[in-house]
Order: structure tokens, then sequence, then C-alpha cells
């Protein structure tokens, strides 16, 4: 009777290490996986603002950063996520802090920086736009695995797929998520909160 406590004890501790170690392994491959697919923040570029001056990498780093790609001719996506992005902030108040937003084209074709900074006015002093060669634009959108692709269309013209993510950055260049086309308001202004005081 004695002999068979001990092996129930015995197989109930086995079954709990092995619980553990189970658990250990998904932990540690769900973090890799996600490291693996995390935007590289470090990737070096050279670009310009809508007030032509040179952007680079650095400007991701020091203050808390929000970031989304997109094109000034896009018809919904582009100007709803910016309005969002711009309302949470005027929202957030002193909350904001240094909490800044950058603008990306994706079309640099056609988004030149005094198209951009004519897009961006209506959103104050909330939005950077950014733009540049066409080459740089693909390299630094990749490294953020975003996906951008050029869609001629019937009257001869083109539009530009993309995604429709917004990117959040800590201050310390680290991702920290992201908030997703029409996510729920009040859900998004926590994000950009916590994000400002980190």
């Amino acid at each position: 009777m004695m002999g068979n406590w001990r092996r129930v004890l015995w197989l109930g501790i086995l079954a709990a290490v092995m619980a553990v170690a189970i658990a250990g392994y998904v932990v540690n491959r769900s973090n890799q996986q996600q490291a693996s697919t995390a935007p590289v923040l470090g990737s070096a570029f050279s670009l310009i603002d809508s007030d032509g001056a040179a952007i680079t990498e650095a400007a991701f780093f020091g203050r808390p950063t929000v970031l989304f790609f997109g094109f000034t001719q896009c018809p919904e996506i582009c100007p709803v996520s910016l309005f969002e992005i711009s309302t949470l902030m005027d929202e957030l108040g002193p909350e904001k802090r240094d909490l800044q937003a950058f603008f990306i084209s994706v079309d640099p074709e056609r988004d030149s920086p005094a198209v951009m900074g004519e897009y961006i006015a209506p959103f104050g002093e909330n939005i950077r736009g950014i733009t540049g060669p066409l080459s740089a634009i693909e390299t630094l959108a990749q490294s953020w695995g975003v996906y951008i692709k050029k869609v001629p269309i019937d009257d001869g013209d083109y539009t530009v797929d993309h995604t429709a993510s917004v990117f959040l950055v800590d201050r310390h260049g680290q991702f920290r998520g992201t908030i997703a086309y029409r996510e729920n308001h009040q859900i998004a202004l926590d994000k950009l909160r916590l994000l400002a005081s980190l």
C-alpha cells in the first residue's frame, strides 16, 4: 500500500517537472518567434522630412514614437488613420509629453516634401511627414515588415497597397506594439498614454 502511494507521488512529481519543462520550451519558442518578426529598429536610413530636412534612424530614438506608412492619394485608410493619431495625441494633452508621430510615404514618386507638407498640415504639429528615394523607403518598410505593392488601376494611374498598422516605439527604440486600423478608440488612447509614459 505504501509502495503504491510512493509511486503515485513520484509520478506526480515527474508529471509536474515535465509540465514545467514543456511550458518553458513554449515560452522560449514564442519569444524567439516574436524576436524574429520584430522590426529592425536600428536599420539605418537617410530620407527627408516634409520641410526638406534630412532625417535618419536617430529620429526614432530618444522620444516615444508613432510610425505610420501610407501615401497622400490613399482614399481612406491613410486619412482616417492620421486623423485618429492626431486626435488621440490631442486628447492626451499634457500626458502626451514628448510623443512624436511620423507619416512615411510609400509613394515617393508623387509624395514630394511639398506635397507631404500640404497633406499633413491639417494635423497641426502632431505628425511629421517623411519621403525620399523609393529604394530607401522600400528598405525601411522591409525592416518593419511593412507590405508595399504598386497596383495599376483602370484609368492608367495607380494606387499602393500597404500595411495599415500604426507602429509604437518607446524612447529607447524598442518596439512596443501596434494600433490596428479602426481599433477601439479608448484602447488606442490607452496604448499611446502608456507609450508616452515609458
